[in-house]
């Protein structure tokens, strides 16, 4: 018995540590509140990873400091070398093969939840983004405003509907995140990336860009709005009615000036 109560002692805190890891992991809000369907997934796939992991770690970190506090080198033993132990083909066959079953099995469920956020749905709308040293640009099409195209410094998103973002940059690579969608993807001159999001949330969230793309990269910020789908085709028809507005009157003071120079 004596022998064993270090070895006991060692498998309860294990326990114990395994156990507050994890409560932890759920108790603390790490990250921004959750405003999308995707950003639930996401989440939902931390909170496995961290039950998968805490386990493994603590089994590490456990064995280390098990075999340094019993097998510890004794005074005057400095100068003897340990004893011979031959290898055990069985725990090395278990000890490859069942971190290479976990790896698989987490891998395999992070591409479900990657694909389950980039399915397609039925009904979805699109919006551009557009990326320049230091600020987003979001453009609505014709097909979406019923009129003329409509850009925006900041952008507005209809809760509940899929949004799909065509991303691109006027110079350098950004990147577009909207922490509380769990949304981050590259913006790269030439080519045009997107991404997919179904905002579940009423509110107003920051949209940052997230790859050092500059001096003024600290202040590539906006805001995204998530409004109901009336205050949504509101804001659109607003948008439209004064970027037409602005049109007939460059027009007309164009036309003025016309006239007077003959």
């Amino acid at each position: 018995m004596g022998r064993q109560r270090p070895l006991i002692l060692t498998i309860v805190a294990a326990v114990l540590a395994t156990a507050i890891g994890i409560v932890l992991s759920f108790v603390i809000h790490w990250f921004p509140v959750q405003a999308s369907t995707q950003a639930h997934n996401t989440d939902r796939l931390y909170h496995v990873l961290v039950i998968a992991c805490i386990p493994i770690f603590v089994l590490v970190v456990g064995v280390i400091l098990y075999c340094c506090w019993q097998f510890r080198m004794k005074p005057g033993e400095e100068l003897k070398d340990g004893p011979p132990i031959h290898g055990n083909t069985r725990l090395e066959v278990i000890w490859t093969a069942a971190p290479a079953i976990l790896l698989l099995g987490m891998i395999a469920y992070s591409f479900v939840v990657l694909h389950d956020n980039e399915k397609k749905p039925a009904h979805e709308i699109n919006v551009g983004v557009t990326g320049q040293q230091f600020e987003w640009s979001f453009q609505y099409p014709p097909s979406l405003t019923g009129g003329k195209p409509v850009e925006s410094a900041q952008l507005y998103v209809p809760k509940g509907e899929s949004v799909k973002f065509d991303m691109r940059s006027k110079d350098v690579i950004h990147a577009l995140w909207i922490p509380a969608f769990r949304l981050q993807e590259d913006v790269v001159p030439g080519i045009t990336t997107h991404y997919r999001v179904t905002a579940t949330r009423l509110g107003t969230y920051p949209v940052v860009c997230n790859l050092l793309c500059g001096l003024g990269h600290s202040t590539m910020r906006t805001k995204v709005h998530v409004v109901t789908r009336e205050r949504f085709q509101a804001w659109l028809q607003s948008r439209a009615a004064a970027s037409t507005a602005g049109g007939a009157s460059e027009a007309a003071g164009a036309g003025t000036s016309g006239s007077a120079a003959g």
